[in-house]
Protein backbone atom coordinates (compact mmCIF):
# COMPACT_ATOMS: atom_id res chain seq x y z
CA UNK A 1 0.00 0.00 0.00
CA UNK A 2 1.34 3.42 -0.95
CA UNK A 3 1.82 6.22 1.56
CA UNK A 4 -1.12 8.09 -0.04
CA UNK A 5 -3.36 5.04 0.33
CA UNK A 6 -2.35 4.60 3.96
CA UNK A 7 -3.13 8.27 4.63
CA UNK A 8 -6.52 8.02 2.93
CA UNK A 9 -7.45 4.92 4.89
CA UNK A 10 -6.28 6.50 8.16
CA UNK A 11 -8.31 9.66 7.58
CA UNK A 12 -11.52 7.74 6.93
CA UNK A 13 -10.82 5.56 9.96
CA UNK A 14 -10.35 8.71 12.03
CA UNK A 15 -13.69 10.01 10.77
CA UNK A 16 -15.61 6.91 11.79
CA UNK A 17 -13.86 6.63 15.15
CA UNK A 18 -13.84 10.30 16.16
CA UNK A 19 -16.61 12.24 14.39
CA UNK A 20 -19.30 9.81 15.56
CA UNK A 21 -18.46 10.75 19.17
CA UNK A 22 -18.97 14.48 18.65
CA UNK A 23 -22.17 16.22 19.75
CA UNK A 24 -24.34 16.82 16.70
CA UNK A 25 -24.06 20.65 16.68
CA UNK A 26 -20.27 20.34 16.85
CA UNK A 27 -20.24 17.88 13.94
CA UNK A 28 -22.43 20.23 11.90
CA UNK A 29 -20.10 23.19 12.51
CA UNK A 30 -17.05 21.05 11.72
CA UNK A 31 -18.61 19.89 8.46
CA UNK A 32 -19.43 23.45 7.40
CA UNK A 33 -15.91 24.62 8.29
CA UNK A 34 -14.26 21.86 6.24
CA UNK A 35 -16.66 22.50 3.35
CA UNK A 36 -15.93 26.22 3.30
CA UNK A 37 -12.17 25.63 3.38
CA UNK A 38 -12.39 23.16 0.48
CA UNK A 39 -14.62 25.55 -1.46
CA UNK A 40 -12.19 28.45 -1.03
CA UNK A 41 -9.28 26.31 -2.28
CA UNK A 42 -11.11 25.73 -5.60
CA UNK A 43 -9.70 22.25 -6.15
CA UNK A 44 -10.65 19.99 -9.06
CA UNK A 45 -13.68 18.58 -7.27
CA UNK A 46 -15.14 22.00 -6.52
CA UNK A 47 -14.47 23.21 -10.05
CA UNK A 48 -16.16 20.12 -11.49
CA UNK A 49 -19.12 20.53 -9.14
CA UNK A 50 -19.54 24.10 -10.31
CA UNK A 51 -19.22 23.06 -13.94
CA UNK A 52 -21.93 20.43 -13.45
CA UNK A 53 -24.19 22.96 -11.76
CA UNK A 54 -23.76 25.22 -14.78
CA UNK A 55 -25.58 22.55 -16.83
CA UNK A 56 -28.28 22.07 -14.22
CA UNK A 57 -28.94 25.81 -13.87
CA UNK A 58 -28.35 27.20 -17.38
CA UNK A 59 -27.79 30.92 -17.53
CA UNK A 60 -26.69 31.13 -13.91
CA UNK A 61 -24.26 33.98 -13.26
CA UNK A 62 -20.75 33.25 -11.94
CA UNK A 63 -21.90 34.59 -8.58
CA UNK A 64 -24.87 32.23 -8.53
CA UNK A 65 -22.68 29.26 -9.47
CA UNK A 66 -20.22 30.14 -6.72
CA UNK A 67 -23.10 30.33 -4.25
CA UNK A 68 -24.38 26.96 -5.44
CA UNK A 69 -20.98 25.28 -5.24
CA UNK A 70 -20.47 26.55 -1.69
CA UNK A 71 -23.89 25.21 -0.69
CA UNK A 72 -23.07 22.00 -2.56
CA UNK A 73 -19.88 21.46 -0.60
CA UNK A 74 -21.74 22.08 2.67
CA UNK A 75 -24.34 19.51 1.61
CA UNK A 76 -21.59 17.06 0.66
CA UNK A 77 -19.89 17.45 4.04
CA UNK A 78 -23.25 17.06 5.75
CA UNK A 79 -23.47 13.70 4.01
CA UNK A 80 -20.04 12.73 5.34
CA UNK A 81 -20.65 13.97 8.88
CA UNK A 82 -23.94 12.07 9.00
CA UNK A 83 -22.35 8.96 7.54
CA UNK A 84 -19.52 8.98 10.06
CA UNK A 85 -22.10 9.36 12.84
CA UNK A 86 -24.77 6.95 11.57
CA UNK A 87 -23.29 3.85 13.28
CA UNK A 88 -23.69 5.64 16.63
CA UNK A 89 -27.21 6.94 15.98
CA UNK A 90 -30.07 5.41 17.96
CA UNK A 91 -32.94 3.73 16.14
CA UNK A 92 -35.10 6.71 17.08
CA UNK A 93 -32.61 9.18 15.55
CA UNK A 94 -32.49 7.20 12.31
CA UNK A 95 -36.28 6.88 12.13
CA UNK A 96 -36.78 10.60 12.80
CA UNK A 97 -33.96 11.59 10.45
CA UNK A 98 -35.76 10.86 7.18
CA UNK A 99 -39.21 11.82 5.89
CA UNK A 100 -40.04 10.25 2.50
CA UNK A 101 -43.11 11.12 0.46
CA UNK A 102 -45.16 8.63 -1.60
CA UNK A 103 -43.75 5.65 0.26
CA UNK A 104 -46.77 3.64 -0.89
CA UNK A 105 -45.02 2.99 -4.21
CA UNK A 106 -42.39 1.00 -2.30
CA UNK A 107 -44.69 -0.80 0.14
CA UNK A 108 -47.20 -1.74 -2.57
CA UNK A 109 -44.41 -2.93 -4.84
CA UNK A 110 -42.97 -5.19 -2.16
CA UNK A 111 -46.45 -6.48 -1.24
CA UNK A 112 -46.87 -7.63 -4.84
CA UNK A 113 -44.07 -10.14 -4.15
CA UNK A 114 -42.06 -9.57 -7.33
CA UNK A 115 -39.29 -7.49 -5.81
CA UNK A 116 -38.44 -3.80 -6.11
CA UNK A 117 -35.43 -1.96 -7.51
CA UNK A 118 -34.90 1.50 -6.00
CA UNK A 119 -32.66 3.69 -8.18
CA UNK A 120 -31.18 6.90 -6.76
CA UNK A 121 -28.86 9.67 -7.92
CA UNK A 122 -26.06 11.08 -5.74
CA UNK A 123 -28.49 13.33 -3.87
CA UNK A 124 -28.25 14.12 -0.15
CA UNK A 125 -27.56 10.97 1.95
CA UNK A 126 -28.51 7.66 0.36
CA UNK A 127 -26.89 5.78 3.26
CA UNK A 128 -29.31 7.42 5.71
CA UNK A 129 -32.23 6.52 3.44
CA UNK A 130 -31.00 2.92 3.44
CA UNK A 131 -30.60 2.85 7.23
CA UNK A 132 -34.16 4.20 7.53
CA UNK A 133 -35.50 1.40 5.32
CA UNK A 134 -33.80 -1.31 7.39
CA UNK A 135 -34.69 0.35 10.73
CA UNK A 136 -38.12 1.93 10.28
CA UNK A 137 -39.54 -0.53 7.76
CA UNK A 138 -37.52 -3.53 8.94
CA UNK A 139 -36.77 -4.44 5.32
CA UNK A 140 -33.28 -5.72 4.43
CA UNK A 141 -31.92 -4.93 1.00
CA UNK A 142 -28.98 -5.59 -1.29
CA UNK A 143 -26.79 -2.95 -2.89
CA UNK A 144 -23.56 -2.69 -4.87
CA UNK A 145 -20.44 -0.76 -3.87
CA UNK A 146 -17.70 0.54 -6.13
CA UNK A 147 -14.35 -1.04 -5.32
CA UNK A 148 -12.26 1.69 -3.76
CA UNK A 149 -8.52 1.99 -3.34
CA UNK A 150 -6.92 1.08 -1.05
CA UNK A 151 -8.72 -2.23 -0.49
CA UNK A 152 -8.80 -1.53 3.24
CA UNK A 153 -10.94 1.54 2.55
CA UNK A 154 -13.38 -0.54 0.51
CA UNK A 155 -13.54 -3.00 3.42
CA UNK A 156 -14.35 -0.13 5.77
CA UNK A 157 -17.26 0.98 3.58
CA UNK A 158 -18.60 -2.56 3.29
CA UNK A 159 -18.41 -3.07 7.07
CA UNK A 160 -20.07 0.32 7.63
CA UNK A 161 -23.00 -0.41 5.30
CA UNK A 162 -23.39 -3.98 6.51
CA UNK A 163 -23.55 -2.55 10.03
CA UNK A 164 -26.57 -0.51 8.88
CA UNK A 165 -28.33 -3.68 7.73
CA UNK A 166 -27.39 -3.75 4.05
CA UNK A 167 -26.04 -6.66 2.00
CA UNK A 168 -23.17 -5.21 -0.05
CA UNK A 169 -21.84 -6.73 -3.27
CA UNK A 170 -18.71 -5.54 -5.13
CA UNK A 171 -19.36 -3.67 -8.37
CA UNK A 172 -16.58 -5.56 -10.15
CA UNK A 173 -16.25 -9.29 -10.51
CA UNK A 174 -19.23 -10.07 -12.71
CA UNK A 175 -21.37 -11.90 -10.14
CA UNK A 176 -23.34 -8.95 -8.72
CA UNK A 177 -26.07 -8.95 -11.39
CA UNK A 178 -26.93 -12.60 -10.87
CA UNK A 179 -27.12 -12.20 -7.09
CA UNK A 180 -29.29 -9.10 -7.42
CA UNK A 181 -31.63 -10.95 -9.78
CA UNK A 182 -31.99 -13.82 -7.30
CA UNK A 183 -32.83 -11.42 -4.47
CA UNK A 184 -35.52 -9.81 -6.62
CA UNK A 185 -37.03 -13.14 -7.72
CA UNK A 186 -37.34 -13.95 -4.02
CA UNK A 187 -39.41 -10.78 -3.61
CA UNK A 188 -36.56 -8.76 -2.11
CA UNK A 189 -35.39 -5.16 -2.34
CA UNK A 190 -32.39 -3.89 -4.30
CA UNK A 191 -31.10 -0.30 -4.00
CA UNK A 192 -28.70 1.14 -6.58
CA UNK A 193 -27.09 4.57 -7.01
CA UNK A 194 -27.63 4.95 -10.73
CA UNK A 195 -26.78 8.39 -12.11
CA UNK A 196 -23.17 7.68 -13.12
CA UNK A 197 -21.99 4.81 -15.28
CA UNK A 198 -18.79 3.21 -14.01
CA UNK A 199 -18.39 0.80 -16.91
CA UNK A 200 -18.24 3.29 -19.82
CA UNK A 201 -20.73 0.95 -21.54
CA UNK A 202 -24.01 2.21 -20.10
CA UNK A 203 -27.04 3.75 -21.77
CA UNK A 204 -26.89 7.18 -23.35
CA UNK A 205 -29.60 9.51 -22.03
CA UNK A 206 -30.61 13.10 -22.50
CA UNK A 207 -29.82 14.91 -19.26
CA UNK A 208 -30.17 18.65 -18.77
CA UNK A 209 -29.93 19.34 -22.48
CA UNK A 210 -26.92 17.17 -23.30
CA UNK A 211 -25.96 13.49 -23.46
CA UNK A 212 -24.79 11.52 -20.45
CA UNK A 213 -24.36 7.82 -19.82
CA UNK A 214 -26.13 5.97 -17.03
CA UNK A 215 -25.98 2.32 -15.97
CA UNK A 216 -28.30 -0.18 -17.65
CA UNK A 217 -28.48 -2.44 -14.59
CA UNK A 218 -31.69 -1.14 -12.96
CA UNK A 219 -33.71 -1.42 -16.18
CA UNK A 220 -32.23 -4.81 -17.08
CA UNK A 221 -32.99 -6.20 -13.61
CA UNK A 222 -36.59 -5.04 -13.83
CA UNK A 223 -37.02 -6.62 -17.26
CA UNK A 224 -35.37 -9.90 -16.34
CA UNK A 225 -37.09 -10.44 -12.99
CA UNK A 226 -40.43 -8.63 -13.24
CA UNK A 227 -39.48 -6.39 -10.30
CA UNK A 228 -40.82 -2.86 -10.07
CA UNK A 229 -38.33 -0.09 -10.85
CA UNK A 230 -38.81 2.99 -8.67
CA UNK A 231 -36.76 6.20 -8.92
CA UNK A 232 -36.05 7.93 -5.61
CA UNK A 233 -34.85 11.50 -5.06
CA UNK A 234 -33.58 12.98 -1.79
CA UNK A 235 -32.90 16.47 -0.49
CA UNK A 236 -32.03 18.49 2.59
CA UNK A 237 -33.83 21.50 3.97
CA UNK A 238 -32.95 23.74 6.90
CA UNK A 239 -33.92 21.09 9.44
CA UNK A 240 -31.96 18.04 10.69
CA UNK A 241 -34.44 15.86 8.77
CA UNK A 242 -33.65 14.66 5.24
CA UNK A 243 -36.57 14.65 2.80
CA UNK A 244 -37.26 12.29 -0.07
CA UNK A 245 -39.74 11.12 -2.66
CA UNK A 246 -40.44 7.70 -4.13
CA UNK A 247 -41.50 8.29 -7.74
CA UNK A 248 -44.08 6.21 -9.63
CA UNK A 249 -42.87 2.95 -11.21
CA UNK A 250 -40.93 3.01 -14.47
CA UNK A 251 -42.88 0.67 -16.70
CA UNK A 252 -41.32 -1.89 -19.05
CA UNK A 253 -42.29 -0.95 -22.64
CA UNK A 254 -44.57 -3.48 -24.30
CA UNK A 255 -42.57 -3.58 -27.53
CA UNK A 256 -39.02 -3.18 -28.78
CA UNK A 257 -35.79 -5.08 -28.38
CA UNK A 258 -34.23 -5.49 -24.95
CA UNK A 259 -31.78 -2.70 -25.76
CA UNK A 260 -34.60 -0.40 -26.88
CA UNK A 261 -36.66 -1.12 -23.77
CA UNK A 262 -33.60 -0.55 -21.60
CA UNK A 263 -32.95 2.79 -23.29
CA UNK A 264 -36.53 3.98 -22.74
CA UNK A 265 -36.51 2.91 -19.08
CA UNK A 266 -33.12 4.43 -18.33
CA UNK A 267 -34.24 7.70 -19.90
CA UNK A 268 -37.28 7.66 -17.60
CA UNK A 269 -34.93 7.23 -14.63
CA UNK A 270 -32.78 10.12 -15.87
CA UNK A 271 -35.88 12.32 -16.19
CA UNK A 272 -36.95 11.53 -12.61
CA UNK A 273 -33.42 12.19 -11.35
CA UNK A 274 -33.33 15.50 -13.26
CA UNK A 275 -36.57 16.65 -11.63
CA UNK A 276 -35.13 16.12 -8.15
CA UNK A 277 -31.75 17.62 -9.02
CA UNK A 278 -33.33 20.70 -10.63
CA UNK A 279 -35.37 21.32 -7.47
CA UNK A 280 -32.34 20.89 -5.16
CA UNK A 281 -29.14 21.25 -7.22
CA UNK A 282 -27.00 22.00 -4.16
CA UNK A 283 -27.72 18.51 -2.81
CA UNK A 284 -26.42 16.74 -5.93
CA UNK A 285 -22.91 15.60 -5.00
CA UNK A 286 -21.49 15.04 -8.47
CA UNK A 287 -17.83 16.04 -8.19
CA UNK A 288 -16.86 13.96 -11.24
CA UNK A 289 -17.31 14.30 -14.98
CA UNK A 290 -20.68 12.96 -16.15
CA UNK A 291 -21.65 14.28 -19.58
CA UNK A 292 -20.05 12.67 -22.62
CA UNK A 293 -18.81 16.03 -23.83
CA UNK A 294 -16.76 16.31 -20.62
CA UNK A 295 -15.29 12.82 -20.72
CA UNK A 296 -12.05 11.74 -22.34
CA UNK A 297 -13.17 8.70 -24.41
CA UNK A 298 -9.78 7.08 -23.89
CA UNK A 299 -10.13 7.20 -20.12
CA UNK A 300 -13.85 6.81 -19.43
CA UNK A 301 -15.38 8.27 -16.26
CA UNK A 302 -13.01 10.17 -13.97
Amino acid sequence: MSAQDRLTDALYGLGWSTVKKLPEPVAVRLGNTIADLAWKQRGKGVQRLESNYARVVPGASPERLAELSRAGMRSYLRYWMESFRLPAWSEERIINGFDPKDLHHLTEGLAAGKGVVLALPHLANWDLAGAWVTTKLGIPFTTVAERLKPETLYDRFVAYREGLGMEVLPHSGGTAFGTLARRLRDGGLVCLVADRDLSASGVEVGFFGDTARMPAGPALLAQQTGAQLLPVTLWYDDSPVMRGRVHPPVEVPESGTRAERTSVMTQALADAFASGIADHPEDWHMLQRLWLADLDPAKGPS
